[in-house]
């Protein structure tokens, strides 16, 4: 390596470092104690900048990501405990240092109130400084980190992150974003394993709710005296082993979302005072005589028909008035076929970077079957499959031996009750019209055109081989 390519390196190596810094903004308008300070506290190796009053700090946090800022309190244009405020506001990943000649009580507590991190006296508390400043950017960069993390968590339960190009997700997807944004109670209905927490999740996500919590709950999960406790919670000496008061779901998601999954399994007296709790807001815990103010948003799934349930005497016909303000059919599997390549390739790509296998297709005949299967468990049960899939296979594409041996051989049957195999004629076309079902995307109009049959035809063979 020539002296040239090493000075080329060191030099990209200290434009690093400096990226790297800490940088640290000193507002005050006495000059010779701004110098003195920003040569100390670079010599700590952060980054410095200057401002002589509140105007031009403002006019260098709005240039530059400073992580904190050490001011005066008296100003030239201003007080430093306001402007700390107006910095918070603007930016609230940034520490505030004020240094005041005179402290006084009321001031260090509007101080604090205003958001800053400490407030210090000159002079008597210079040796204060430099541990301060330690301590300021330490949590700085933890409330940076924090908000990444979210944003990674926002994203990972966003709706761009909901898979799938068929109409019917599509539009289950675009009526979820558009309820998002209001405070309207939803009933996600569908299959198990469509995804209802999943669209839960991204409807919370994108609410005005979305920095708090977000708590689900499984209604068929527990029995009916744990499923009041879980939800409502209860007063110290309820019942035996209630020794202080606990917080029910409800009061731990309050300002935020609650997901009540699979809703149709609820007892009949709990959803009485469910109903309660939607109408004015307040719960009663378990063995208190008061009531508890609550502010929740309802979120409830279920893959029961509750309007039949309601004929049964089964499910309050009020109550599913209440949780069904906005509803969303989710699509079963089965009916977007064409979603299962894109699906597919996703759950392949999670499991071998989990399990640090190289496998990077899926072969045609692996995917034709997947197209083929019924999937009573929808996504969850083609999740499954495709983490068994990865686990057995030891080459660099799924193949068809890699599939549960009851997809490998899928028979299906047609309406006069023969069992088809995949060798026989009426299975491949079976095939064939659902392969360009797929392609036009659902439009049977186009698909009969393509196969070059009459529309009424076509919908007899749907009959026959069962394909929605």
């Amino acid at each position: 390596m020539t002296d040239i390519q090493q000075q080329i390196i060191l030099l990209y190596i200290c434009s690093l470092k400096l990226l790297l810094l800490n940088k640290v903004l000193i507002i005050d308008d006495e000059e010779k104690l701004r110098t003195l300070l920003s040569k100390i506290i670079s010599l700590e190796g952060f980054e410095v900048l200057q401002a002589g009053d509140g105007k031009k700090g403002l006019q260098k946090l709005e240039t530059t990501n400073v992580d904190v800022v050490i001011c005066d309190v008296k100003l030239p244009d201003g007080n430093g405990v306001e402007l700390a405020k107006t910095i918070k506001n603007k930016y609230p990943l940034t520490e505030i240092i004020l240094l005041t000649a005179y402290g006084n009580i009321p001031d260090g507590v509007q101080a604090i109130k205003n958001g800053a991190f400490d407030y210090i006296t000159k002079g008597d508390d210079n040796n204060r400084i430099i541990p301060l400043l330690y301590k300021a950017t330490e949590k700085a960069a933890l409330a940076k980190r924090v908000l990444q993390l979210e944003k990674q968590l926002g994203n990972k339960h966003s709706f761009e992150n909901i898979i799938g190009k068929s109409k019917n997700i599509k539009a289950a997807i675009e009526a979820a974003k558009k309820v998002a944004s209001t405070d309207a109670t939803v009933l996600l209905t569908g299959e198990t394993g469509t995804g209802k927490e999943v669209f839960a999740q991204a409807i919370h996500n994108n609410s005005n709710r979305s920095k708090q919590n977000f708590v689900a709950v499984n209604c068929s999960a527990f029995s009916k005296e744990l499923l009041e406790n879980e939800l409502f919670g209860h007063k110290a000496g309820a019942f035996t082993g209630a020794i202080k008061d606990t917080k029910g779901i409800f009061e731990e998601a309050n300002k935020g979302t609650v997901f009540l999954d699979e809703m149709g399994e609820m007892p009949l007296e709990l959803q009485a005072k469910l109903l309660r709790v939607l109408e004015t807001d307040e719960l009663l815990k378990v063995g208190d005589s008061k009531t508890t103010k609550i502010d929740v948003r309802i979120i409830a799934a279920t893959n029961r028909d509750l309007e039949k349930e309601i004929q049964v005497g089964n499910f309050r016909e009020d109550l599913f008035y209440r949780i069904s303000v906005f509803q969303i059919a989710l699509p079963a599997l089965r009916e977007r076929v064409i979603d299962i390549e894109e699906l597919a390739a996703n759950f392949l790509k999670l499991f071998a970077n989990k399990i640090n296998k190289k496998i990077l297709s899926i072969s045609n005949t692996y995917l034709d079957a997947l197209k083929q299967h019924p999937w009573k468990g929808n996504i969850r049960e083609l999740k499954n499959v495709i983490e068994r899939s990865v686990i057995l296979s030891d080459a660099a594409e799924l193949t068809i031996e890699s599939l549960p041996v009851e997809l490998q051989h899928y028979q299906f049957t047609n309406t006069k009750g023969k069992t088809l195999s995949a060798f026989d004629l009426a299975s491949a076309e079976k095939i064939h019209i659902q392969k360009v079902l797929n392609y036009t995307n659902g439009n049977k109009t186009e698909a009969s055109r393509l196969l070059n049959i009459a529309l009424t035809t076509l919908y007899r063979k749907l009959d026959e081989y069962k394909i929605n």
